[in-house]
Order: C-alpha cells, then sequence, then structure tokens
C-alpha cells in the first residue's frame, strides 16, 4: 500500500511538472523576455494543479468511481469532471487576482478570466482523468488475471479435495453397497442410483472447466446426491425445498450448494441421533441473490472452518471480488444455517 502511494505522488508531481515544462517551453520560444509574473503565476497554477487533482482522486475514490466503470457510472464522472475543472479555474484566477499577478494595464476582471480558464483548463483535467482510468484499467486487467489464476488454482485443490475427501472412497464403497443390496430387491433403482452416483462425479471432475453454473443444474446434482444418501439413511434424512422459480436461471459458483448440503448431512446426522431435517432456500432479495442451507444441531466453533466452507469463502471472494457473503451460524437453539448472498449480474 506504502509502494503504491508513492508511485502514486511521483506521477502525480512528475505529471504536473512535464506540464509546467512544457508552458515554459512553449512560452519562451513565443516571447523571448517573459514577464517577471509568469514564473510565479507558473508555480501557483502547478501546486493548485497537484492539489486539485489529488482532491478529485479522493473523490473518485469516495464514489468508488473506478474500472470496471458501468454505464450509470459515466456521467457522475462527467460532472466531477467539470466541477473540479471549475473549482481550479476558480482558485487561479482568484489567488492571481488576491496575490496581484497579472500584467499592468491587462487585468480582466475576475468572471471574465474565470471563464476562459474553465474553457482552456477543462481540456488538462480530461487529460488527467483519461491518464486515471487508463492506469486503473491496466490494474484491474492485471488483477483479474491474478485472481483467474488463484481460482483456477482453488478450484482445482476444490475437485482433489472433492474426489479425495468430500465424495471419498468411504462415500462411493457406501454407494455401491447401498447399491449392492438393491440389485436384487429393486433393480430398477439400483441402475438410476448408478446413474445417480455417475452425475455426481462427473461434476466433480469438470468443476474446473467453468466457473458458474445454474441453480436449476446445481439443484439437479444436490438431488442425486440426496437420493444416494435416501438409500443410506432411509427415514431418517427429511428434506424441504423452498426454491423461488425466477432463482432458478441465475448462475453461481459449481458444486458451491452441494458443500453446504453435504456439510448440513455430515452434522445434523452424522455427529447426532435421530432425524436431520434439512431445508434448501433460493430467492431473490433487491439484488441480491439468497440461498440458504438448514439442518438441525448445534454449531460448534470448528465446524465453521472446514476446508469445504473455507474453499467456499475464498471462491465467492475472487468471483465476485468482496461483493459476496458467505456465513454459517446457530439461528435456532436447534438449527445451523448456512447461508449465501450472491450479487445479481444485470
Amino acid at each position: 500500500m506504502q509502494k503504491k502511494l508513492s508511485l502514486y505522488w511521483v506521477s502525480q508531481i512528475a505529471g504536473w511538472l512535464s506540464y509546467g515544462l512544457t508552458i515554459l517551453f512553449f512560452a519562451s520560444i513565443l516571447d523571448k523576455q517573459l514577464n517577471p509574473i509568469f514564473y510565479p503565476r507558473l508555480l501557483l497554477n502547478l501546486t493548485l494543479g497537484i492539489l486539485i487533482t489529488h482532491l478529485l482522486r479522493q473523490t473518485l475514490h469516495r464514489f468508488k468511481l473506478r474500472p470496471p466503470i458501468v454505464a450509470n457510472q459515466w456521467w457522475k464522472m462527467v460532472l466531477i469532471l467539470f466541477i473540479f475543472s471549475a473549482l481550479y479555474s476558480f482558485a487561479t484566477s482568484y489567488l492571481a487576482d488576491l496575490l496581484k499577478l497579472y500584467e499592468p494595464g491587462r487585468k480582466f476582471p475576475i468572471g471574465r478570466r474565470f471563464v476562459f480558464s474553465v474553457v482552456f483548463d477543462t481540456p488538462l483535467f480530461l487529460v488527467w482523468m483519461s491518464i486515471y482510468i487508463l492506469w486503473h484499467y491496466i490494474e484491474f486487467a492485471n488483477l483479474e488475471a491474478i485472481n483467474k489464476v488463484k481460482l483456477e488454482t482453488i478450484i482445482k485443490e476444490l475437485e482433489l479435495k472433492t474426489i479425495k475427501s468430500q465424495i471419498n472412497p468411504h462415500f462411493i464403497f457406501n454407494a455401491l453397497n447401498s447399491i449392492r443390496a438393491l440389485v436384487d430387491e429393486d433393480p430398477t433403482r439400483a441402475r438410476q442410483a448408478i446413474t445417480e452416483l455417475s452425475n455426481i462425479l462427473r461434476s466433480s471432475i469438470q468443476v474446473d472447466k467453468v466457473e458458474v453454473t445454474t441453480l436449476e443444474k446445481e439443484l439437479s446434482i444436490v438431488k442425486d446426491y440426496l437420493a444416494l444418501e435416501y438409500i443410506r439413511f432411509a427415514d431418517r434424512l427429511k428434506v424441504e425445498f423452498k426454491i423461488d422459480q425466477e432463482t432458478l436461471a441465475n448462475p453461481i459458483p459449481p458444486m458451491m450448494l452441494q458443500t453446504l448440503v453435504e456439510n448440513a448431512i455430515k452434522h445434523g446426522l452424522g455427529k447426532q441421533p435421530g432425524d436431520c431435517f434439512i431445508k434448501i432456500i433460493s430467492t431473490f432479495e433487491a439484488d441480491k441473490h439468497i440461498l440458504k442451507v438448514q439442518n438441525n444441531g448445534v454449531l460448534l466453533e470448528t465446524e465453521s472452518d472446514g476446508f469445504g466452507l473455507q474453499s467456499t469463502r475464498e471462491r465467492l471472494n475472487i468471483l465476485y471480488r468482496g461483493n459476496a457473503l458467505f456465513e454459517i451460524y446457530q439461528c435456532q437453539p436447534n438449527q445451523v444455517t448456512a447461508k449465501l448472498v450472491i450479487p445479481i449480474k444485470k
């Protein structure tokens, strides 16, 4: 952060000094004998330029006007550009008048000088803002490339962990034993169970090939997973879906909902006697997609930092640049909620 700030000030001062040297060069060519007020007037303009463009930068940061810039933000940038250009023109005109930095006999009314300054200074501020936008677009592109590499790494780690741990040999053996028991009793259901297991394995292997999938496809995998768990736990597993139909087409990261459902079964059924009640909720709230997986049980501190939940946080942070939220909490004395809040891309 300190290095980035130092680079900004070096660029800011160097840019304005280059502008000042350019003005000095052309002035010396056009006028062999410069007026004595030229140098203090130029110094005043450069000092005010550095200060006011720094305030302009702070304002742009305050309103979060940084790439990627969406359509409805451009008018704000144009408005801010004209405001600060006018502020610079007024400050230079007023202080030049106050310090008497004008040629004797050539003093124009301050209002007239202000209008002239706005006309000539606005292109200068437009160049400054163009450099600002270009700089941040390059920085954004580099950050996107870095985040893409990080995301690919996390997804590959998730895939390996899913195959080795979440959909591990223990789970596969249990599923196959359940299917074997069905071969004689219910051959049709056994064939269906094999298809469900195949779908889950295929999805876990392909998770690194796409960044997002639709909720509808993700629910299909979740239902295949639950169907296999029904075979193992029979009547102990109770699942309720409360899905807003409008959310089915919304994109979400693949295997993320399945991870939360698996975590809910693990802690709601595997670590306590009795039935496990799971509720999967999907709805829109304002410009957010809310996904909840609820299960009965008590949340322990160590249970919120497992690999699956930690990878969920990291993937959300990279995919949505900090605009998504994941939390797991005890919502009632005997109910735990895992909640995803994903921004809706318009």
